[in-house]
């Protein structure tokens, strides 16, 4: 799958200070479904630690309270998808907000473990929502020469939310602490439900609808002045025109499996190369190996750090150096850091040099694959998916992600107890290894080009020899 060079019009140096503030702040407030979504899959981290000994749980039943929100967030998904075709974008992020404020009351008051995976299911259907919905809205109504940036927004509202899950984390630490930690998850839900009120639909999907005046006078607001709103509105309904069978039943035409191999593949290996492994269970696996509870929650804090360090790299280098050089780059220092980490438990002798060793490499794996694979994972899918398959394709590659979290999340701890740190480490290192293969094999550029020049560039790649010739 290949991208011609971008137009002139689509030059990713173009200085963001000048577009209109509405277009921020459409970025910024749907974002906010980024740190709730980070913020609740990231609060079990530092909640388990006094969870597990208050309701005395093995290490089975902490798979399973961890695991919950992910069984929720892959129901979440492909609901959500076919919600936005239905009704658009902005009324599903609104809804999102108002599920993730009730999870956040119901897991507060669970008087019981039952009770607390159900409620953290709720949550999960509004955490696979929003990454499924936030990152299509942002696509649908950023230019092409901003849209990595803005949409990594989100990749960094999702780390911020995880460091203030960690900062909360050690701050309420103790017993009944968690459920303080899982309550304040309903004031950011609160925000993003108000603060999507005034903001306006994806101009994509009202012309997809019929709507092609409402989506010009958004447009207008959307883009800077002067820009040519015209020649936007006739690229989105030439794409448009081409639509067969728009929505699930699309996503088995040939022509668009080059770039569903991308999304779901770029899903996958966003799971398997360990990044949340660390993120849910890396203080209880650190106070496990005898670091003690407090060095691992401000390990927990460091984490939190290094992801949101991560995101503003990837925010400042995504529509700078491209999303598939940022992978080729970053991805072998990730693996070789997983690789030290692990390694690093095989001087079992607690002395300060392995316990440097294992937090350094444990901090470089966090900040190098949060700067790569995590910044692109949803951005790539939006990105690469033609118009007529973006709700239920995206929606299937963020399944694919929970799907793949989860199998993480279930197997994590029991792979550790099974196999030891150091060879569960290495094999997810050996997954780095394999997303730098897959990257280098199938992942085109994307970089400054418009989405409807990367649907043409896949319709041309894929047509018949003859249609091409024509």
């Amino acid at each position: 799958m290949t991208v011609p060079p971008p137009t002139k019009s689509a030059d990713p140096g173009a200085a963001p200070e000048r577009n209109p503030a509405l277009l921020y702040a459409v970025a910024g407030i749907s974002a906010l479904g980024g740190l709730l979504f980070g913020y609740d899959t990231g609060i079990i981290s530092s909640a388990l630690l006094d969870l597990s000994r208050d309701l005395d749980l093995s290490s089975r039943q902490q798979e399973v309270v961890v695991s919950a929100i992910l069984v929720g967030a892959m129901i979440g998904a492909p609901v959500s998808g076919t919600l936005t075709a239905r009704h658009g974008r902005r009324p599903v992020v609104i809804g999102v907000a108002v599920v993730f404020a009730a999870g956040s009351l119901i897991a507060a008051v669970a008087p019981g473990v039952g009770s607390l995976v159900a409620a953290r299911v709720v949550l999960g259907l509004a955490v696979g929502a929003a990454a499924n919905t936030v990152p299509v809205y942002i696509a649908e109504t950023a230019p092409a020469a901003v849209r990595g940036r803005l949409m990594v927004l989100f990749q960094l509202m999702v780390a911020t939310g995880q460091l203030l899950s960690y900062l909360v984390g050690y701050a309420l630490a103790g017993p009944g602490g968690w459920r303080w930690m899982f309550a304040l998850a309903a004031i950011p839900a609160a925000a993003l439900a108000l603060g999507m009120l005034p903001l306006p639909e994806s101009p994509r999907w009202l012309v997809g609808q019929g709507h092609p005046k409402r989506a010009s006078d958004i447009l207008t607001r959307l883009r800077k002045p002067g820009s040519d709103i015209e020649s936007e509105l006739a690229d989105i309904d030439a794409v448009r025109s081409h639509e067969r069978g728009a929505g699930w039943g699309a996503l088995r035409g040939r022509w668009v499996r080059p770039a569903l191999v991308v999304a779901l593949g770029i899903a996958a290996f966003s799971q398997l190369t360990g990044i949340n492994a660390m993120v849910y269970y890396a203080p209880t696996l650190l106070s496990d190996a005898g670091f003690g509870d407090s060095t691992a929650l401000l390990t927990g804090v460091g984490i939190g750090v290094m992801l949101v360090l991560a995101g503003i790299a990837g925010a400042l280098l995504v529509d700078r150096t491209g999303r598939r050089r940022l992978l080729l780059v970053l991805l072998p220092g990730s693996g070789l850091a997983m690789a030290v980490l692990g390694l690093g438990f095989l001087a079992a002798d607690g002395s300060a040099g392995q316990r440097w060793t294992v937090i350094l490499g444990l901090f470089a794996y966090i900040f190098l694959n949060g700067a790569s694979m995590q910044a692109v994972v949803w951005l790539l899918a939006p990105e690469v998916l033609p118009l007529a398959v973006r709700g239920p394709g995206v929606s299937l590659a963020t399944t694919a992600v929970w799907g793949f979290d989860l199998l993480i999340a279930l197997t994590a701890l029991t792979a550790v107890e099974t196999f030891g740190r150091t060879a569960t480490f290495l094999f997810y290192a050996l997954m780095n290894a394999a997303c730098w293969v897959f990257v280098l094999r199938r992942v085109p550029e994307t970089r400054g080009r418009s989405l409807e020049q990367i649907e043409q560039a896949l319709r041309r790649r894929t047509a018949p020899r003859a249609d091409r010739a024509g």
